[in-house]
Protein backbone atom coordinates (compact mmCIF):
# COMPACT_ATOMS: atom_id res chain seq x y z
CA UNK A 1 0.00 0.00 0.00
CA UNK A 2 1.40 3.65 -0.79
CA UNK A 3 2.16 6.29 1.55
CA UNK A 4 -0.92 8.77 2.02
CA UNK A 5 -0.68 11.98 1.64
CA UNK A 6 -3.33 14.90 2.39
CA UNK A 7 -3.63 18.11 0.57
CA UNK A 8 -6.01 21.06 1.87
CA UNK A 9 -6.83 23.32 -0.40
CA UNK A 10 -6.13 19.95 -3.22
CA UNK A 11 -9.23 21.52 -5.96
CA UNK A 12 -7.51 23.99 -8.05
CA UNK A 13 -3.91 25.87 -8.29
CA UNK A 14 -1.28 24.94 -6.46
CA UNK A 15 -2.74 22.46 -4.60
CA UNK A 16 -4.93 20.58 -6.90
CA UNK A 17 -1.21 20.48 -9.46
CA UNK A 18 0.26 19.35 -5.86
CA UNK A 19 -2.18 16.05 -5.95
CA UNK A 20 -1.57 15.28 -9.28
CA UNK A 21 2.67 15.35 -9.09
CA UNK A 22 2.56 13.37 -5.87
CA UNK A 23 0.02 11.04 -7.75
CA UNK A 24 3.05 10.50 -10.24
CA UNK A 25 5.34 9.72 -7.69
CA UNK A 26 3.43 6.95 -5.78
CA UNK A 27 1.03 8.77 -3.20
CA UNK A 28 -1.95 8.08 -2.45
CA UNK A 29 -3.87 11.25 -2.11
CA UNK A 30 -6.73 12.91 -0.33
CA UNK A 31 -8.05 16.27 -1.71
CA UNK A 32 -9.89 19.04 0.09
CA UNK A 33 -11.75 21.08 -1.42
CA UNK A 34 -14.18 23.91 0.34
CA UNK A 35 -17.16 24.39 -2.40
CA UNK A 36 -16.10 23.12 -5.43
CA UNK A 37 -16.33 19.18 -5.75
CA UNK A 38 -16.75 19.05 -9.59
CA UNK A 39 -13.28 19.79 -9.44
CA UNK A 40 -12.07 17.94 -6.91
CA UNK A 41 -13.65 15.53 -8.54
CA UNK A 42 -11.36 16.21 -11.82
CA UNK A 43 -8.10 16.34 -9.34
CA UNK A 44 -9.36 13.00 -7.50
CA UNK A 45 -9.50 10.84 -11.68
CA UNK A 46 -6.15 12.37 -12.45
CA UNK A 47 -4.37 10.56 -9.58
CA UNK A 48 -7.14 7.25 -10.34
CA UNK A 49 -4.75 7.63 -13.88
CA UNK A 50 -1.79 7.24 -12.11
CA UNK A 51 -2.61 4.15 -10.64
CA UNK A 52 -3.60 5.66 -7.34
CA UNK A 53 -6.10 5.68 -4.61
CA UNK A 54 -8.14 8.84 -3.75
CA UNK A 55 -10.70 10.57 -1.45
CA UNK A 56 -12.39 13.58 -1.84
CA UNK A 57 -13.65 15.39 1.08
CA UNK A 58 -15.53 18.52 1.63
CA UNK A 59 -13.99 20.52 4.73
CA UNK A 60 -13.97 24.46 5.54
CA UNK A 61 -10.47 24.82 6.99
CA UNK A 62 -11.55 27.67 8.75
CA UNK A 63 -13.95 25.04 10.79
CA UNK A 64 -11.99 22.99 13.44
CA UNK A 65 -14.94 20.40 13.59
CA UNK A 66 -14.20 20.31 9.57
CA UNK A 67 -10.53 19.59 9.99
CA UNK A 68 -10.71 16.80 12.63
CA UNK A 69 -13.29 15.56 10.86
CA UNK A 70 -11.14 15.49 7.90
CA UNK A 71 -8.28 13.51 9.61
CA UNK A 72 -10.58 10.97 10.42
CA UNK A 73 -12.30 10.28 7.29
CA UNK A 74 -8.79 9.96 5.55
CA UNK A 75 -7.80 8.00 7.91
CA UNK A 76 -10.39 5.72 7.86
CA UNK A 77 -10.92 5.21 4.46
CA UNK A 78 -7.16 5.23 3.07
CA UNK A 79 -4.55 4.58 5.74
CA UNK A 80 -2.09 6.62 8.08
CA UNK A 81 -1.67 9.81 7.05
CA UNK A 82 2.14 10.02 6.05
CA UNK A 83 2.20 13.79 4.75
CA UNK A 84 -0.14 16.92 4.95
CA UNK A 85 0.10 19.55 2.18
CA UNK A 86 -1.38 22.98 4.00
CA UNK A 87 -2.14 24.73 0.58
CA UNK A 88 -5.82 25.82 1.50
CA UNK A 89 -6.06 29.50 1.82
CA UNK A 90 -7.02 33.12 0.22
CA UNK A 91 -5.69 36.71 -0.14
CA UNK A 92 -8.92 38.03 0.22
CA UNK A 93 -9.61 41.63 -1.13
CA UNK A 94 -6.88 44.15 -2.14
CA UNK A 95 -7.39 47.22 0.14
CA UNK A 96 -4.78 49.16 1.74
CA UNK A 97 -4.49 49.57 5.49
CA UNK A 98 -6.59 52.09 5.91
CA UNK A 99 -9.44 50.27 4.64
CA UNK A 100 -9.28 47.14 5.98
CA UNK A 101 -11.96 46.15 8.10
CA UNK A 102 -11.99 43.88 10.97
CA UNK A 103 -14.01 41.14 9.37
CA UNK A 104 -11.59 40.96 6.38
CA UNK A 105 -8.65 40.28 8.75
CA UNK A 106 -10.02 37.77 10.61
CA UNK A 107 -11.12 35.62 7.76
CA UNK A 108 -7.53 35.88 6.21
CA UNK A 109 -6.08 34.89 9.85
CA UNK A 110 -8.40 32.26 10.28
CA UNK A 111 -8.05 29.82 6.94
CA UNK A 112 -4.18 31.03 6.27
CA UNK A 113 -2.66 30.87 10.04
CA UNK A 114 -5.48 29.32 12.49
CA UNK A 115 -6.77 26.49 10.20
CA UNK A 116 -2.82 25.74 8.72
CA UNK A 117 -2.30 25.29 12.90
CA UNK A 118 -4.56 23.54 13.56
CA UNK A 119 -4.05 20.55 10.40
CA UNK A 120 -0.33 20.34 11.65
CA UNK A 121 -1.48 19.66 14.92
CA UNK A 122 -3.51 16.99 13.78
CA UNK A 123 -1.17 15.94 11.66
CA UNK A 124 1.87 15.47 14.16
CA UNK A 125 -0.23 13.75 16.89
CA UNK A 126 -0.40 10.93 14.40
CA UNK A 127 3.04 11.14 12.96
CA UNK A 128 5.08 12.12 15.85
CA UNK A 129 6.99 8.78 17.50
CA UNK A 130 6.55 10.15 20.71
CA UNK A 131 2.68 10.06 19.76
CA UNK A 132 3.73 6.32 18.81
CA UNK A 133 3.62 7.59 15.36
CA UNK A 134 6.21 6.46 12.27
CA UNK A 135 7.16 10.00 11.15
CA UNK A 136 5.74 11.63 7.46
CA UNK A 137 6.31 14.81 5.85
CA UNK A 138 4.45 18.47 6.43
CA UNK A 139 4.88 21.37 3.75
CA UNK A 140 3.25 24.49 4.47
CA UNK A 141 2.72 26.88 1.33
CA UNK A 142 3.43 29.86 2.45
CA UNK A 143 4.32 33.20 0.13
CA UNK A 144 6.58 35.82 -1.08
CA UNK A 145 4.87 38.21 0.15
CA UNK A 146 5.71 37.65 3.56
CA UNK A 147 9.37 39.41 2.41
CA UNK A 148 7.90 41.80 -0.43
CA UNK A 149 4.79 42.95 1.75
CA UNK A 150 2.24 43.46 -0.49
CA UNK A 151 1.87 47.32 -0.26
CA UNK A 152 -1.11 48.62 -1.42
CA UNK A 153 -2.85 45.29 -1.92
CA UNK A 154 -2.37 42.60 0.05
CA UNK A 155 -0.51 43.05 3.30
CA UNK A 156 -3.39 41.95 5.37
CA UNK A 157 -2.20 38.13 3.37
CA UNK A 158 1.46 39.46 3.52
CA UNK A 159 1.20 39.29 7.08
CA UNK A 160 -0.70 35.83 7.27
CA UNK A 161 2.37 34.70 5.33
CA UNK A 162 4.75 35.86 7.53
CA UNK A 163 3.06 33.86 10.61
CA UNK A 164 3.36 30.96 8.21
CA UNK A 165 6.93 31.36 8.27
CA UNK A 166 7.55 31.89 11.73
CA UNK A 167 5.16 29.33 12.46
CA UNK A 168 7.39 26.63 9.96
CA UNK A 169 10.20 27.57 11.24
CA UNK A 170 9.06 27.00 15.35
CA UNK A 171 7.55 24.24 14.38
CA UNK A 172 10.42 22.19 12.70
CA UNK A 173 12.46 22.48 15.22
CA UNK A 174 10.06 21.04 17.76
CA UNK A 175 9.66 18.02 15.87
CA UNK A 176 12.66 16.99 13.68
CA UNK A 177 14.00 14.48 16.76
CA UNK A 178 10.52 13.25 16.43
CA UNK A 179 10.51 11.84 12.84
CA UNK A 180 8.18 15.01 11.64
CA UNK A 181 9.85 17.09 8.86
CA UNK A 182 8.83 20.55 8.61
CA UNK A 183 9.24 22.44 5.59
CA UNK A 184 7.48 25.43 3.64
CA UNK A 185 7.48 26.67 0.41
CA UNK A 186 7.58 30.27 -0.60
CA UNK A 187 5.84 31.05 -3.91
CA UNK A 188 6.13 33.97 -6.05
CA UNK A 189 3.51 35.17 -8.87
CA UNK A 190 1.88 32.33 -9.93
CA UNK A 191 -0.66 31.91 -12.47
CA UNK A 192 -3.81 30.96 -10.88
CA UNK A 193 -7.38 31.60 -10.27
CA UNK A 194 -6.26 32.84 -6.83
CA UNK A 195 -6.07 36.55 -8.55
CA UNK A 196 -9.21 36.47 -10.16
CA UNK A 197 -11.20 36.01 -7.07
CA UNK A 198 -9.44 38.75 -5.49
CA UNK A 199 -10.27 40.64 -8.40
CA UNK A 200 -7.56 41.15 -10.28
CA UNK A 201 -7.53 38.95 -13.12
CA UNK A 202 -4.52 39.62 -15.05
CA UNK A 203 -2.37 41.05 -12.27
CA UNK A 204 -0.01 37.80 -12.81
CA UNK A 205 0.35 38.81 -16.37
CA UNK A 206 1.12 42.38 -15.87
CA UNK A 207 3.67 41.80 -13.16
CA UNK A 208 6.03 39.63 -15.19
CA UNK A 209 8.51 42.43 -16.30
CA UNK A 210 9.34 42.88 -12.69
CA UNK A 211 10.28 39.06 -12.54
CA UNK A 212 14.08 38.33 -13.06
CA UNK A 213 12.86 35.42 -15.46
CA UNK A 214 10.24 37.83 -16.99
CA UNK A 215 7.61 35.03 -16.78
CA UNK A 216 5.03 34.35 -14.35
CA UNK A 217 5.33 30.49 -12.63
CA UNK A 218 2.88 27.39 -13.20
CA UNK A 219 1.53 25.90 -10.08
CA UNK A 220 2.94 23.06 -11.32
CA UNK A 221 6.59 24.16 -10.69
CA UNK A 222 5.55 24.81 -7.02
CA UNK A 223 4.05 21.70 -7.28
CA UNK A 224 7.49 19.89 -8.28
CA UNK A 225 9.06 21.66 -5.33
CA UNK A 226 6.44 20.39 -3.13
CA UNK A 227 7.00 16.79 -3.70
CA UNK A 228 10.44 17.13 -3.47
CA UNK A 229 10.87 18.10 -0.08
CA UNK A 230 7.92 15.05 0.43
CA UNK A 231 10.77 12.86 -0.64
CA UNK A 232 13.69 11.00 1.08
CA UNK A 233 15.93 13.39 -1.41
CA UNK A 234 14.90 16.13 1.80
CA UNK A 235 15.77 14.09 4.38
CA UNK A 236 18.09 16.71 5.65
CA UNK A 237 15.65 19.86 5.03
CA UNK A 238 13.75 20.83 8.09
CA UNK A 239 12.14 24.27 8.66
CA UNK A 240 13.26 25.37 5.04
CA UNK A 241 11.73 27.87 3.48
CA UNK A 242 12.30 27.52 -0.42
CA UNK A 243 11.52 30.24 -2.37
CA UNK A 244 10.15 29.46 -6.15
CA UNK A 245 9.88 32.71 -7.45
CA UNK A 246 11.42 33.30 -10.94
CA UNK A 247 14.44 35.09 -9.14
CA UNK A 248 12.11 38.15 -7.56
Amino acid sequence: MSDVLLVTGGSRGIGAATAICAAKKGWDVAINYARDAEAAKKVSNQVNVFGRRSLTIKGDMTSEDDILNMFEQVENELGHIKGLVNSAGTTGKTARVENMTALAIRQILELNVVGLMLCCREAVKRMSTINGGAGGYIVNVGSAASRLGGPNEFVHYAASKGAVDSFTLGFAREVAKEGVIVNAVSPGMIDTEIHASAGLPNRAVEAAPGIPMRRVGRPEEVAEAIVWLLSPGASYCAGAILPVTGGR
